[in-house]
């Protein structure tokens, strides 16, 4: 089989037949891409398109398509990690590229009481997250939505029909056992709960953790208590973990 470079066509099936300036330049400039040549598209939302290059320059590659597909999403219901962003983004990057390797459907940025970093800029996240759908040759560009202050979110996801929030809250030792603090403690395993067909959502909080009071803010609200495992994870390889353990589920 011949292998193809996928280039991001987000405008199709309505839009210009005009590859994106970035795109086209790279397969101009990098690739040595011609009029004739043939090249597979996305829009980043389910769709592959067969096309033949009709122009190619470094700011202007038009092309005629020739097929067009739907890829069947390769899990069920939706997948969202929420998480709060580390101090260093780089961290964050290495986490948008590995989770749409794996594939999940939406990443949320939280604005926690503990949070490190309170401001983000998205674009940088959204060309990771291009490049990764692209090397793993998939049809879905996950959403990345704009920092979002935990309160806001919790009310925003009321309806979602899988609600988890992973914490590492232990009491002090010596605790009396039938203290709140002791119940906030017991969390099931994530995988534990996991239904294969509904939307499922996973807080992930900062590298601080998330505040007591937020924790029992998501309790009372519904969210369940879940453990992703023994080890005391970083906040991206928590929401790594989580978005791998979603999406053997929904296999």
């Amino acid at each position: 089989m011949k292998e193809f470079h996928l280039f991001y066509a987000p405008q199709l099936p309505d839009g210009p037949l005009e590859l994106p300036q970035e795109e086209a330049s790279h397969a101009v400039r990098v690739l040595r891409m011609k009029e004739g040549d043939e090249l597979l598209l996305t829009n980043g939302r389910g769709t592959f398109f067969e096309a033949r290059l009709t122009m190619a320059t470094p700011k202007h590659c038009c092309f005629a398509i020739e097929r067009q597909w739907d890829d069947p999403k390769p899990w069920a219901g939706s997948i969202t990690v929420a998480v709060a962003p580390t101090k260093n983004m780089d961290r964050m990057e290495w986490l948008v590229e590995k989770a749409t390797e794996i594939g999940f459907d939406r990443l949320v940025l939280l604005l926690c009481d503990h949070s490190e970093r309170r401001t983000v800029k998205t674009e940088r996240l959204e060309k990771v997250a291009v490049s990764a759908m692209k090397q793993s040759h998939k049809a879905y560009k996950p959403a990345i939505v704009e920092m979002t202050p935990l309160k806001n979110f919790l009310r925003e996801e009321a309806g979602s029909q899988s609600r988890f929030i992973a914490h590492c809250f232990e009491p002090e030792e010596g605790t009396d056992a039938a203290s709140p603090a002791c119940h906030l403690s017991q969390r099931n395993f994530l995988s534990d709960l996991l239904r294969p067909d509904a939307e499922a959502v996973v807080l992930i909080g900062p590298e601080g953790d998330f505040s007591l009071q937020e924790i029992e803010t998501a309790l009372a609200e519904g969210w369940q208590p879940v453990s992703l495992g023994e080890s005391r994870l970083r906040t991206e390889t928590a929401a790594l973990v989580a978005v791998h353990l979603m999406r053997l589920a929904k296999r």
